[in-house]
This record gives structure tokens, sequence and C-alpha cells, in this order.
């Protein structure tokens, strides 16, 4: 019996495009004699579309499902019974950023009591919001850099008392971000009053949520962490940009950033950074994966950047590159994910709901 796979890919977020390509990488590297593919292809309005099973291999994951399929509910399209063939085995949501990756989704596969791939609900929703996922960590004791945050309305009734915070708690260089979004959308990096001003306004075009984090010089390195209540971690990489900052072009676009994997750092440095992304892991109370970035500034600092809870995940992307070196090639990596999804599952099974 092959097992029934349903993958949820696209989704209304600035990151639609990067799930397109994780969705292609994922159903080119899955074994048609093992899996049943079933695809669910979420539009960037937030319809979701479900294509006819996956047979062979596909060039264009997004023009076959509306070809294949019709618009539904969500709950519909992935009940416990797929036209009386049975239940899926694991739902694999393949999504990035909002209503996607922050636990909305998660939390609708929880209600239907479905197996599905990835962190649950807290540690989505905590992972997505950088400001919650920060305050955790200082909870946590996990040493980072400075930051503030602010909200829109409080930005547009103050303006001034904004600026003059950020300037008087971390000064310049600074990073100015979305709260709530991934891949790099929508950050700036400023160095003045002028450039901190615009960010301001790029940042709030994105999310009604901004953080402004201390800018350091450092080295950018990033570890895999794979498993649920005994999680392991890759080897260390790091990241090269050849812009001031890994941007949004540097990752998907103009191949313009170096990976080095393994990462170029003592055996002490990636013990510390090992111990503190599983510390950061079970402080989100984590599942399935987790990608953890930190700063190694020239003192010998280590600094926990942000966990990413579906980091990129093409065959190309840090985390799947991070386990390759580590030993566990991409098809293998699904399959481990898949495998972590179903225990977890079965596991909650075991809970009371009555007494």
């Amino acid at each position: 019996m092959r097992t029934k796979i349903c993958l949820l890919y696209g989704g209304k977020s600035a990151e639609h495009q990067v799930s397109l390509q994780t969705a292609r990488a994922v159903i080119e590297a899955l074994d048609l004699e093992k899996f049943e593919i079933h695809p669910i292809y979420i539009t960037t309005e937030g319809n979701w579309i479900k294509g006819a099973q996956i047979e062979t291999k596909v060039d264009d994951v997004k023009n076959l499902q509306f070809s294949n399929g019709k618009s539904m509910a969500p709950n519909a399209m992935i009940s416990l019974e797929d036209q009386g063939s049975g239940a899926y085995d694991v739902i694999f949501p393949l999504l990035h950023g909002p209503n996607g990756e922050d636990g909305t989704v998660q939390g609708m596969l929880e209600v239907l009591n479905l197996p599905y791939v990835g962190n649950g609900v807290l540690a989505s929703s905590a992972g997505m919001d950088k400001v919650i996922m920060k305050n955790i960590f200082a909870q946590a004791g996990l040493a980072q850099v400075g930051y503030v945050s602010f909200i829109r309305s409080a930005w547009e009734k103050n303006r001034e008392a904004a600026y003059s915070k950020v300037e008087e708690t971390l000064g310049y260089p600074c990073f100015v971000k979305p709260a709530n979004l991934g891949s790099s959308v929508g950050i700036s990096k400023c160095s003045d009053r002028e450039q901190l001003e615009m960010a301001f306004v790029e940042a709030f075009q994105f999310d009604r949520k901004i953080i402004v984090e201390e800018g350091v010089i450092a080295q950018e390195i990033e570890i895999g962490v794979l498993g649920n209540d005994d999680p392991q971690c890759s080897v260390a990489g790091e990241i090269v940009p050849k812009k001031e900052f890994y941007d949004y072009k540097a990752k998907y676009e103009d191949g313009n950033t170096a990976l080095i994997i393994p990462a170029d750092i003592s055996n002490a440095k990636y013990e510390e950074m090992k111990e503190m992304a599983i510390s950061a892991f079970q402080a989100l109370d984590c599942s399935g994966l987790v990608r953890a970035d930190f700063f190694l500034t020239k003192d010998g600092q280590v600094l926990i950047n942000e966990v990413n809870t579906m980091p990129g995940f093409t065959p190309f992307s840090m985390f799947p590159l991070l386990w390759k070196h580590t030993g566990v090639e991409y098809p293998q990596l699904i399959e481990k994910l898949i495998e972590l999804g179903k225990e977890r599952f079965s596991e909650k099974q075991n809970i009371r709901h009555t007494f």
C-alpha cells in the first residue's frame, strides 16, 4: 500500500512563489511507487483548488491545479474521506509565510484531527511572529541582539517618537522588518534617519506590526533541527551575502550569495549553537523541522537571530543542503518528515478528552 499524501501549497502570502518552487521540488523527489500524491493549490486570493492525483512528474504545479480542479471549501478539500477512497495518511503543508506557516492552516488540521507534517499551532504562530519569538527566547535565556517593536496605529499617531526610540535604544545600523513575514520580504537596512523613515513605510505595507533589530558585524550561521521530542541537529552552514544583507533577490533570484557548508567555525562554537538551537526548538514546542539562524560576532559571542518553522525547502535551499552534508539526502529528508508528522499525530491520540 502506498502512503496517501496530500500536498498543500501556494497560499495567500507574499511568499506564494516560494511555495510553488517548494511544491515542485517535493513532487519531483517523492517516489511514486511509495507515495500516492494528491495536490491542493491555494491561490493568492485564498481559493483552494484540488487537482487530480499526480501519476507522473510535473513541470507547472500551478497550472496543473487550475486545469484539473475546482474551488472548494478547505474542510471539504481535506476531509477524512476522499471520495470514498479512504483517509489521507498525512497532510504536508508546503506553505511559507502568513496564512500557511503561521498556525492558521495547522489549527484547521488540528480541528479536523488530521496528521500533518511540521510544526503545530503554537510553534508555527510564535515562530512566525518575530516579536513573540524573541520574547520567548529572552524568557529562555537565549542571547540575542537588541530589538524594539511597533504597531502601525501607534506609529501613525507619533512617528517621531518611534524613530527616536530606535535611535536611543539601538542606534545605527539597524534592520527594520515586518513582524510576520519570512524570506526577507519588506526588510531594510538603515544607516540614518532618512533610511529609517523609508524602512518603516516599507515594512508596514506587509504587516500591522514591525520589529527593529540592532545591526551587528558577524558571521551568519544556520543549523537545521529535525525531530519531535528528541531533536537532532545538522552540521552548521554559513551564509555570505555579496550584498549588504541576505535579501529576497539574493535568496531566490540572482544567486548573489555563497553558502559555505560546513561553516568555518570552531567545534566549541558549533556545540554552543547546537545547544541553543535545541533550546529554541523546545522553548517554542516545535516538532518536525526548524532552521535556527545565528550571529557569530567578531569577539566570539553567539546570538540567536530567529528560527524558521517552514524554511526554504527546495534541494538547493539551506535546510536540505545542511542535512545533505549531514548524510540525509533530499528524498530521505522528506520521508523522515512524513514519519515525524505521523508519529506526533499518533502520540496525540493518547490524550484523554473526557474525565
